[in-house]
């Protein structure tokens, strides 16, 4: 059994339990010396399961953020939720599934850190500071995506807090800030590491870059709306971040094991998906038009006609000058926005019943992106460094230039393409050779603003990082979209800014949930945005 698979069914046991026994149950497990006890129990399982609930995202990122930033594109039905935002049926619950998932996540964290100071709160010191880590990280997530959401009074139900206050965005960013300045100075490499870490084994000098990090986007998410709080937590932070690809926090999945496998290729093997998911228009252009060599990397047009194209074991064809973007906001429904009526419709491959519509469209390359056991990207040095250059064109006092910053973020950028599969492997000669030809154009600090997100786009799209490329793109506006404008759209032909929030709240926190959406500028709605967003 692997490290994630055995660290990960004994999570899933201790919360089974913890959520299904009656407190008379509970009691006599808690006296009864041959039966599972707290102190039995190693908390460090809890942070693996943890960590894979949070890394796995699946169709949470797919059917929303990833065609929404024209990353990828479909025709298929129930990707019309951010191809075209439209609500597609019970497809809607989805918005509130970070939401939902987010705070089972938090709840495992806490319930990790409460048996590790139960148990031993010195033996265990390093354990505890990851999970305010990770608890900062996930929530940031959270209300990031809604805005207003519980913090302070979040998975407290132990506590007797059954209906927690959403607290606003403002306050909870200023708590983050200082709960992750806290959490880090708590790490000791004298002290014993974790044993179920999933993201660096342990390593605690790793988890203290990573903690920077994280500070730095946490910072940087606040330039709309207190760039002098946004400077002075990334001038904190910036000496002290990733500082190579190998920082990179990355969760290894395990194909072996249904309940650990990548979420997202599994989703994406879908027949439906495999056949009309593609990479966007916007994205291979973009890539065609800087002669990125990521090109001739990222994406593979598949074999001549319908059957040959749903052959998950058929190699298609990488070469970058047949890479061909489909278009977002195009269906398969024979209508005025069948994919055959775009202006530039390149047909279809093979004939009669073994037609595809899509056949020359690229897909994400089958090898690397859509292995069951393939790696899912949390936060790359790459991102930080993009994050650092734009501080630098602020004019803010970090180490090192703007150009050297962005450099650094390209060259990442290509790298870490070799850690999702060996395959992807770019050549050092094709790297070096790209990043000398693209230096950052500082001729005014928009385009240079510009630039930098836009490669942000880029890397976290390429590394299957739609939500965290959304949430970029909302704080930065770039890179500049088009938005799609099709029949029935619920947002105006706007690209969504927000999600709305779980359905079950209005009935389960009622008072709670109404005084946040209260404070929402428009209300529960997609369009709608986050105190940060302004």
């Amino acid at each position: 059994m692997g490290m994630m698979k055995k660290w990960y069914l004994m999570g899933f046991f201790w919360m089974v339990l913890i959520g299904s026994c009656s407190k008379a149950k509970l009691d006599e497990i808690n006296t009864d010396p041959t039966k599972l006890t707290e102190n039995d129990y190693d908390p460090n399982s809890l942070l693996a399961q943890a960590q894979l609930k949070y890394a796995n995202m699946g169709y949470y990122q797919l059917l929303y953020q990833s065609t929404m930033m024209q990353l990828l594109a479909s025709t298929y039905y129930y990707y019309n939720n951010g191809d075209k935002y439209i609500n597609v049926g019970s497809f809607t619950d989805y918005q509130g599934r970070i939401f939902d998932e987010g705070y089972k996540d938090a709840s495992y964290i806490r319930e990790m850190q409460r048996l590790a100071k139960l148990k031993d709160p010195v033996a265990y010191q390093n354990l505890i500071a990851i999970g305010d880590i990770m608890f900062v990280m996930i929530l940031q997530r959270i209300t990031d995506t809604y805005g207003d959401v519980p913090y302070s009074q979040a998975v407290k139900a132990m506590e007797g807090i059954k209906y927690p206050v959403y607290d606003r965005q403002e306050d909870i960013y200023n708590q983050m800030l200082n709960d992750l300045e806290k959490a880090i100075a708590q790490l000791d490499t004298d002290k014993p590491s974790p044993t179920a870490d999933l993201f660096y084994k342990g390593d605690i000098v790793k988890w203290k870059k990573f903690g920077y990090s994280l500070m730095v986007k946490l910072a940087m998410r606040l330039t709309k709306v207190n760039p002098e709080k946004a400077r002075l937590w990334t001038e904190k932070a910036a000496a002290k971040t990733f500082t190579s690809i190998q920082d990179n926090a990355i969760l290894l999945t395990d194909a072996s094991s249904f309940d650990s496998q990548n979420g997202t290729s599994l989703a994406l093997r879908t027949y439906s998906d495999y056949l009309e998911v593609r990479w966007s228009k916007t994205l291979i252009n973009k890539l065609r038009n800087t002669n990125d060599p990521r090109l001739g990397i990222i994406g593979e047009v598949p074999k001549d006609g319908l059957t040959n194209s749903a052959n998950q074991n058929l190699i298609g064809n990488t070469d970058a000058s047949v890479q061909l973007g489909l278009p977002n906001g195009f269906d398969l429904q024979n209508g005025a926005t069948d994919i055959s009526q775009s202006a530039d419709y390149p047909g279809g491959t093979g004939n009669g019943s073994d037609f595809a519509p899509l056949g020359k469209y690229s897909r994400p390359r089958t090898n690397v992106y859509l292995k069951l056991g393939g790696p899912i990207f949390i936060l790359s040095y790459a991102e930080i460094e993009y994050l650092l250059a734009e501080a630098k064109v602020r004019g803010w006092n970090i180490p090192g230039t703007a150009n050297q910053h962005f450099t650094n973020g390209l060259m990442g950028a290509l790298q870490s393409l070799s850690q999702i599969d060996p395959i992807a492997t770019l050549e050092a000669n094709k790297i070096n050779e790209f990043v000398l030809q693209h230096p950052l154009d500082e001729s005014s600090t928009e385009t240079a603003i510009s630039e930098i997100n836009t490669q942000y786009w880029v890397a976290t799209g390429t590394n299957f990082n739609f939500i965290e490329a959304w949430l970029n793109w909302k704080r930065s506006d770039y890179p500049k979209l088009n938005p799609v404008n099709y029949k029935g759209n619920v947002t105006n032909s706007t690209i969504p800014r927000r999600m709305i929030y779980l359905s079950t709240e209005v009935l389960n926190n009622p008072e709670n949930y109404k005084a946040a959406v209260a404070r929402i500028a428009g209300g529960d709605a997609l369009t709608s945005r986050v105190w940060w967003d302004r």
